[in-house]
């Protein structure tokens, strides 16, 4: 995603494929699969994610258990937005958008816009 840098975005999805918060050294095996990372390289990483509010922790003895504040599709959402408010043509933008949409997407996006309507 683009607000991650590459290292960011490897351990987010380390995270969100997890099913409990996991220690630097959890995410450090999973990612030195493929991979020669150091621990302190992830736990810095890891500690940069936290500053910047995508990632909670909480202390275990005397290690931190880490999670991802918002889910996947909610940073992808976040990310669409922050590139849609920085567009100086804004329909333009949707329009290019809608017009790649597959018609699965465009079912997805009517659906969407219908249930928005109703709420109103």
């Amino acid at each position: 995603m683009r607000q991650f840098g590459e290292l960011e975005a490897a351990i987010m999805d380390v995270l969100w494929a997890a099913a409990e918060p996991l220690r630097v050294r959890d995410v450090l095996d999973v990612l030195n699969s493929d991979r020669d990372l150091a621990y302190t390289t992830v736990m810095t990483v890891l500690t940069n994610l936290h500053r910047k509010g995508w990632v909670e922790r909480e202390r275990e003895d005397r290690a931190y258990r880490y999670r991802t504040v918002t889910t996947r599709e909610e940073a992808t959402a976040q990310t669409l937005r922050e590139l849609l408010d920085s567009a100086d043509d804004r329909e333009s933008v949707l329009l290019h958008f809608v017009s790649s949409a597959t018609e699965e997407e465009s079912d997805i996006l009517r659906r969407a816009l219908r249930r928005k309507a109703r709420k109103r």
